[in-house]
């Protein structure tokens, strides 16, 4: 693999939602997730890190070195296996062989963020094999997100659906249509703040440059190959990027954060887009630190 990072990222991602649900809450029926103290949207970092993986899955389509580990139908036992087969280990002999050999683990973790995108970027827990005493142990990745929340308060509105198609015979004989609800979120702008330490990455996983220009691709169009009629219309605006000059970084990321003012136009009463907004960024910037804008 190429060699790991060298200066910290933090970044913040700008999304937009029209007439969709972008991301439902299982335990609200479905409803768009909203902070309930102040109003406030929030999208959760497992979606959009789901959005990322799918990605780069669709892309790569399980390229040596960027497959997902977190995908659907594949147990994670079975990936988890693999590290073992590649080191020559099974269940019955895991005791004797980390015995003889005080580097296997590190040889599994290294053989697992060598050949998982996912594991290299976000990092994963691996303890899947516990009861046959395998497992891959724990990564903690240099790519850390957190939740998105909404720049200002939502109002979600439930939708009378009505469908044609009929479930059992005995209800086709009484009735023509089916009704059903959906929840859409008529207009939101989101914001979702990130870091990349590339402490970590040189420690423990190994992501790259290379690594780092496809998590950008990714998060610039990982709405772009995800769309349904359930989330609307989904898209990034803006992805801003600090950069710093040191591996462990020349500013703390909330004042970088806080130099970016999204705000609603004064002479629009209700945001119905995304040129509804203007964004503002901070006119100076810390010694060590520059600004990147991708759109």
């Amino acid at each position: 693999m190429s060699e790991a990072i060298k200066n910290r990222y933090d970044f913040v991602i700008l999304f937009d939602v029209e007439n969709g649900n972008p991301n439902g809450d299982p335990d609200a029926g479905n409803m768009p997730r909203v902070d309930p103290e102040s109003g406030y949207g929030l999208v959760t970092d497992v979606c959009l890190k789901r959005k990322i993986r799918n990605y780069v899955e669709t892309i790569k389509e399980d390229e040596k070195g960027y497959r997902i580990y977190i995908k659907e139908n594949v147990p994670l036992n079975r990936s988890d296996k693999e590290a073992y087969d590649y080191v020559g280990v099974d269940s019955s002999s895991v005791k004797q062989k980390k015995k003889d050999d005080p580097d296997l683990d590190r040889k599994v973790r290294d053989f697992m963020c060598d050949n998982f995108f996912d594991i290299r970027t976000f990092g994963a827990v691996m303890t899947t094999f516990v009861k046959d005493k395998l497992n891959c142990g724990q990564v903690r990745g240099p790519v850390q997100l957190g939740f998105a929340r909404s720049v200002e308060p939502i109002l979600p509105q439930e939708v009378t659906i009505t469908r044609v198609a009929i479930t059992t015979e005995n209800d086709a004989e009484n009735k023509g249509t089916e009704m059903g609800r959906k929840y859409i979120v008529p207009y939101a702008l989101y914001r979702a703040e990130g870091y990349i330490s590339a402490n970590l990455a040189r420690k423990v996983t190994g992501f790259s440059e290379e690594d780092l220009e496809l998590l950008w691709q990714a998060i610039l169009n990982m709405f772009e190959n995800d769309h349904s009629a359930a989330r609307g219309k989904m898209a990034v605006r803006k992805l801003i990027i600090f950069k710093h000059d040191s591996e462990l970084g020349c500013a703390p990321a909330h004042k970088l954060f806080d130099g970016i003012k999204v705000q609603r136009k004064k002479d629009v009463e209700i945001a119905r887009g995304f040129n509804d907004y203007v964004v503002e960024l901070a006119s100076e910037l810390p010694d060590g630190v520059t600004c990147i804008c991708k759109e």
